[in-house]
């Protein structure tokens, strides 16, 4: 079971004249970004494992991040990224393993060895899914590319009946899909028209599921902005 739900004050986002933070000051940090989907899957882990008074959250804004992030904490100037033990850690997927194997809190893994392997699989799939569904963006109308797409997660989603998730039991691969999903079925609806459930049930029960469990929705997008910021993104001319 997930902890309670732990109901935080977001600290503001640091912009390229914000004051620099203490850096390597023996605080466990989270550079992150809100809007980020990257970032917010391990967001998402450090809540889920109720870790909100363990790891630290430094948002930045990513359009007017600080120099000082690059210059001194992590070169590649990318979030997510975790200070944890004097070192930084990047890079997302990696990021949702090394805070389940490293902190306290339910663990986001099974221990059963098909389900493992199934890990496996989605984990090496997921980025594949985002840069279909991301390039459709750019095309005349998303349908016929994406469709194949929504239909691997509604097969996926199918192979095992203990639970509405990946794996059956809400998991990290849950997490490493939500954050692209929650903000794609909504631009793709409000820019396209085209609804990612329809006639694929177990995908709606999947988010469905995912809307209530509280360490996700604490770290979901408004609706109005992300359709604006995509719009300006992918669709300038409509």
């Amino acid at each position: 079971m997930a902890s309670p739900a732990v109901v935080e004050n977001l600290p503001p986002s640091l912009n390229s004249s914000a004051e620099q933070p203490p850096l390597f000051d023996g605080t466990t940090k989270l550079y992150t970004c809100y809007t980020c989907p990257f970032a917010q899957r391990v967001w998402i882990a450090r809540n889920y494992k109720g870790l909100q008074d363990k790891i630290k959250l430094v948002p930045l804004i990513l359009e007017d991040r600080p120099a000082w992030y690059k210059e001194k904490v992590y070169s590649v100037n990318k979030v997510p990224a975790l200070e944890h033990n004097g070192k930084i850690i990047g890079e997302s997927l990696d990021l949702i393993k090394y805070v389940d194997s490293n902190f306290e809190g339910p663990s986001l893994f099974p221990d059963d060895p098909e389900k493992k392997k199934f890990v496996e699989e989605l984990w090496s799939y997921v980025d594949e899914f985002i840069k279909i569904v991301y390039t459709s963006f750019k095309g005349e109308g998303p349908k016929n590319v994406v469709s194949p797409a929504f239909d691997h997660l509604e097969s996926a989603l199918g192979k095992f009946e203990d639970g509405p998730f990946f794996l059956g039991q809400f998991s990290g691969v849950d997490i490493a899909y939500i954050t692209f999903v929650e903000k794609i079925q909504i631009f793709l609806s409000e820019a396209f028209k085209y609804d990612i459930t329809a006639g694929r049930p177990k995908l709606a029960a999947w988010i469905e599921e995912m809307n209530k469990i509280d360490a996700y929705k604490q770290t979901k997008t408004d609706p109005k902005e992300l359709v604006e910021f995509y719009k300006k993104r992918f669709t300038a001319q409509q």
